[in-house]
């Protein structure tokens, strides 16, 4: 009854954000309708951020425990991690095409994400290259852990480093972004619903990839016994 009452208020308050978003924010000077990519776009490279994180985590849960529940799980967090990579420059093309007139500028940022990608990409060709189960979890681990050493160099740091003309300076001449209340509201929800949403959706992939590996084993073991 609390997780039906939990997901009808996740909606309801989601459907409030995007609406507050496209209706009650204000619009920023010289961004115009343009605003309200922010409130999508943030939050993506965020999730992005996190699930890249939760794909390190359990890549070293799988060097300790030699378990392969653990290597499908940060196959799992690295598949949304990827997505959200891919939304969130997306978004930021859309944004900038409006504000910049065209969709791909090698900004500092727009060039870290898509090296982001490449790291990320060549994971799941790693996996895909190799056919032996334990060494592609042992390697894929190992591989995950390394590429998220690169996450905050190329996220947090590189476009800082460098003039940017990312929303930051934009938006603000001091490299900050400064939002009226009615912003703030509208960001910090998004961002929060969003990661409780994602999170949720994580979940239950998770739930999927564990039972899936449950009724293999069980196949497994019903076909030994048999034979």
């Amino acid at each position: 009854m609390l997780i039906k009452i939990g997901k009808w208020l996740l909606f309801i308050l989601f459907a409030l954000t995007i609406t507050g978003a496209f209706i009650w924010a204000p619009l920023k000077e010289g961004l115009g309708e343009f605003t309200r990519v922010i409130y999508f776009h943030v939050p993506m490279a965020w999730m992005a951020v996190l699930f890249f994180l939760l794909a390190a985590y359990y890549s070293y849960r799988y060097l300790q425990s030699k378990n392969l529940l653990f290597d499908a799980y940060a196959q799992v967090s690295n598949e949304m991690g990827i997505l959200f990579a891919i939304l969130a420059t997306v978004t930021g093309s859309i944004w900038a095409k409006q504000i910049w007139h065209s969709y791909w500028n090698w900004d500092p940022r727009e060039t870290s994400i898509f090296i982001l990608l490449l790291i990320y990409g060549a994971y799941f060709s790693l996996r895909s290259a190799l056919e032996q189960e334990d060494r592609r979890a042992r390697l894929s681990a190992v591989y995950s852990l390394l590429a998220f050493v690169s996450v905050p160099f190329f996220v947090f740091i590189v476009p800082r480093i460098y003039f940017s003309l990312h929303p930051e300076p934009v938006l603000n001449a001091q490299g900050k972004i400064n939002m009226e209340a009615r912003q703030r509201i509208v960001f910090f929800s998004s961002l929060i619903l969003q990661t409780v949403l994602f999170l949720w959706v994580f979940n239950i992939r998770r739930t999927q990839v564990k039972l899936k590996m449950i009724l293999r084993r069980y196949e497994e073991t019903k076909t030994f016994k048999e034979n």
